[in-house]
């Protein structure tokens, strides 16, 4: 009931709504996804990238200070920040870059918000000799430099999408028409469990590892499951790391969506918590979206890039109407303090994608009994959120270090423009 879509539905929500050039190009995808997720020899080469290149399994560290100062249940962290690239991104486009290059492409494209799909799909690329051209919008090129300059660093060309609200909506537009353009030679890497069937199945599946791997780290330290935490945006990390849980239902699962500044519209991108969001259908698929009454895309805002999205998977959308989800919207300031308090006391520097989720475990565990655990998934570093967070936490400081940088790079502009 809770894996595989049935004709691409999940219940009332997913599908195929897409134009008439893409039908081929998704029904080659569809037909070599099936046949490449059972091949061995594709999952045993998938399966040495992970070990060699990702650097799995990722470890699952108890939280001893933060349990202590919460109270409640024993607090567990799924560190895929440790991952290669520093999120869970990679383990989706390392399987899909592979398997468009056993199907004969040359050219990977991708939409990104935060940056980390993006970079992930970037280093894939350079891994497997792929060509990569990275969609993002505007908004976040700018709020998300340290992550434009690994995507160029591993080769990949970067367009600022400038059209629309300039965030991933308009992102993932601009990859879907080049994809409609050159579907022959490209094959669309795209970064979360949404968009048209097959997608919504084949990226919760390469990001299944990460529930595969909590399952059986539990099993072997004999940790009792209470709750799993994950923050959602389009709902790639959240949809991995349930996915081995959906039919065990005494296991809780809770996903965080981004709450911004306030309930009010345009001031968040809760999908699931609120009046805001209604079905419809965008961008190949349906589910939950924030869309006025003419079924046009409200503006959205998270301090996060990740979690900014107007939509979600149609399966998470799913299982939060069905009730097997319960979803909070956390605020942009809950965030920081979660990134503020499991820094100082775990030495954990999580994203702000991560820190959602987290800001709702600290809820939720002072009501977990003591001999269970809430798992955490820390999908992501908080490196690439230093322009975001410092100007919070240490403004005058951050002031002073960008006027000294500028200082820096006009003194020494000859050396800069010879490299």
């Amino acid at each position: 009931m809770y894996e595989e879509s049935i004709d691409g539905f999940f219940g009332d929500y997913g599908g195929k709504y897409i134009p008439e050039i893409l039908h081929s190009a998704i029904d080659e995808l569809d037909s070599a996804f099936d046949f490449y997720i059972h091949d061995k020899d594709f999952l045993d080469e998938l399966n040495i990238l992970r070990r060699d290149y990702i650097g799995r399994e990722t470890p699952l560290m108890f939280a001893e200070r933060a349990t202590e100062l919460l109270g409640g249940g024993k607090i567990f962290i799924k560190l895929e920040g440790l991952a290669n690239t520093g999120a869970h991104k990679i383990n989706n486009a390392i399987g899909q870059v592979l398997l468009a290059k056993k199907m004969g492409k040359t050219r990977i494209i991708a939409e990104t918000g935060a940056g980390q799909h993006g970079v992930a799909t970037a280093a894939a690329c350079a891994k497997l000799g792929m060509q990569c051209v990275i969609y993002q919008g505007e908004v976040d090129v700018r709020r998300q430099q340290p992550n434009v300059a690994s995507m160029e660093l591993y080769g990949a060309k970067v367009v600022a999408v400038k059209t629309g609200s300039r965030t991933l909506k308009d992102a993932v537009n601009e990859a879907m028409r080049d994809w409609a353009t050159n579907f022959e030679t490209t094959h669309y890497c795209l970064g979360s469990a949404l968009g048209p069937a097959p997608f919504p199945d084949m990226v919760r599946t390469f990001q299944s590892i990460i529930g595969e791997e909590v399952k059986k780290q539990c099993a072997e330290r004999n940790i009792q499951i209470d709750s799993l935490v994950a923050c959602v945006g389009g709902g790639s990390n959240a949809s991995g790391f349930f996915a081995p849980f959906f039919k065990d239902e005494k296991i809780k699962l809770y996903g965080a969506e981004g709450g911004g500044t306030g309930p009010e519209i345009g001031n968040n991108a809760s999908r699931m918590v609120g009046t805001s969001a209604r079905d419809g259908i965008m961008q190949g698929f349906k589910s939950r979206f924030l869309v006025d009454d003419d079924g046009q895309a409200q503006k959205t805002s998270s301090i996060s890039a990740g979690l900014d999205y107007l939509g979600i998977s149609p399966q998470l959308a799913m299982l939060g109407k069905t009730g097997r989800i319960t979803f909070e919207a956390i605020r942009d300031n809950e965030a920081l303090e979660a990134v503020n308090f499991f820094a100082k006391n775990e030495g954990i520097l999580m994203a702000l994608e991560s820190s959602h989720a987290a800001a709702y475990a600290m809820k939720l565990a002072p009501k977990v009994p003591k001999d269970k655990a809430i798992i955490i998934n820390m999908s992501g570093r908080g490196d690439k959120d230093v322009f975001i967070t410092s100007p919070v936490f240490r403004p005058e400081e951050w002031k002073e270090f960008l006027k000294s940088e500028l200082k820096r790079l006009e003194e020494n502009k000859d050396v800069h423009e010879k490299y």
